[in-house]
């Protein structure tokens, strides 16, 4: 068990550290029977480990944690960001390129949106990123349909309430009018369910296409539908503030860096 856990922590914050799952998803698992502690099932998340303790999932001993890893992938539209689905139908998870370790998405895009979708390995860093406090613009394209002017986007600015749900003030650009659609930039730094389509539908403007470009300081860049990306080591390092793990750090002989790769989707028939 990792030196990080050798004073004790949270059961869930030690699975979803591990990759297992995220913290919620991992508190389902206890509930469920699904964890031993040394050897007895563990129905409640409130309990501490240590590095003294074995964890079982499924019967499986748990593994050691590897390093935070993130990856860029183009969400395409047509897929819903989740791991099974009641309906049958296609999943982000599904599609992803042979040899892909078990990963998480980082928030969510709806089945009708698509762009930027980071995944990562490490149910912590996912916990980390999605929570408004982490300060982590989203910032999207948007096409609408209608004419509207630069003051329709006002009450978005000021932060509006939909369905009884108050939404965080949203920046709000008017890009040009194409046709009887315009198209906008729309940033925000929470990631409400379908808020900039319902946020819009309350100022009555419809929604047409909604385009994911960055996520804090990661960029969609030219990347294409399908198409996944790891974010170097040292890049996820500098912008999590993280410590190298022993893994990480400079070996004795030099070796060769490796590049950045880009992996095409799997394609299923």
């Amino acid at each position: 068990m990792s030196e990080e856990i050798k004073k004790g922590d949270r059961i869930a914050k030690v699975l979803a550290r591990s990759g297992v799952a995220s913290r919620r998803e991992a508190e389902r698992m206890i509930e469920a029977g699904r964890i031993s502690v040394n050897g007895k099932i563990i129905t409640s998340p409130a309990l501490n480990v240590t590095a003294a303790d074995k964890i079982k999932v499924d019967d499986v001993e748990l593994a050691e944690p590897e390093p935070t890893r993130i990856w860029l992938y183009y969400k395409p539209l047509g897929l819903i960001t989740t791991n099974r689905d009641d309906k049958g139908r296609e999943t982000v998870f599904d599609n992803l390129p042979e040899g892909m370790p078990n990963v998480m998405s980082v928030g969510r895009l709806d089945i009708n949106s698509e762009g930027l979708l980071l995944l990562t390995n490490d149910g912590e860093i996912k916990r980390k990123l999605e929570l408004p406090a982490t300060g982590w613009v989203r910032k999207y394209r948007v096409r609408v349909r209608g004419y509207p002017k630069d003051e329709t986007f006002d009450p978005l600015r000021k932060g509006i309430v939909a369905d009884g749900e108050k939404f965080q003030p949203m920046t709000v650009s008017l890009d040009r009018q194409q046709g009887a659609n315009a198209w906008l930039t729309v940033s925000l730094r929470e990631g409400k369910n379908r808020e900039i389509r319902r946020a819009m539908g309350e100022i009555g403007l419809d929604v047409n296409r909604l385009l994911r470009v960055s996520y804090g300081p990661f960029r969609l860049g030219d990347l294409k539908p399908g198409e996944v990306e790891e974010i170097k080591a040292r890049v996820v390092r500098d912008q999590l503030g993280l410590a190298k793990t022993e893994s990480q750090k400079p070996k004795p002989r030099p070796q060769r860096s490796r590049k950045t790769t880009r992996t095409a989707p799997n394609r299923r028939s």
